[in-house]
């Protein structure tokens, strides 16, 4: 299993009614989880309003932290591909004036550029 696995759960998908389930608590009126992406441990859920970080920490997992990121306030983000050799990939994102970026690393079980395109189709509106 990678860090990354599956594809993207799209909005009204059974999956993506999953996510509305576990973590519907964390949305406001009217935002809906668009698209999931399962990070091995953690998760990324695209809303309609923002972009929310599941993070589970700990040997147990009992510890979870939750961060909201305006998609306004991502100032830039990159991509990185591995080579023939490194199946890996990494996604960076710089939030605000933050000079160190947000990282998530995964591997060749999910398309890098399916990632970037949600996350471009919410920043470049």
């Amino acid at each position: 299993m990678g860090i990354f696995t599956g594809t993207a759960k799209i909005a009204g998908t059974q999956e993506t009614r999953k996510f509305h389930s576990e973590y519907g608590q964390l949305l406001v009126d009217g935002e809906i989880i668009e698209v999931g992406f399962v990070v091995l441990r953690d998760t990324l859920l695209f809303t309609n309003k923002r972009l929310i970080l599941v993070e589970i920490q700990g040997i147990s997992g009992k510890q979870i932290e939750y961060i909201s990121i305006s998609y306004n306030k991502i100032t830039k983000f990159s991509v990185q591909t591995g080579g023939s050799f490194d199946l890996n990939a990494e996604l960076k994102i710089w939030i605000g004036s933050d000079a160190i970026p947000l990282e998530k690393k995964f591997n060749k079980d999910l398309n890098v550029y399916e990632v970037q395109k949600v996350l471009a189709s919410h920043i470049l509106k």
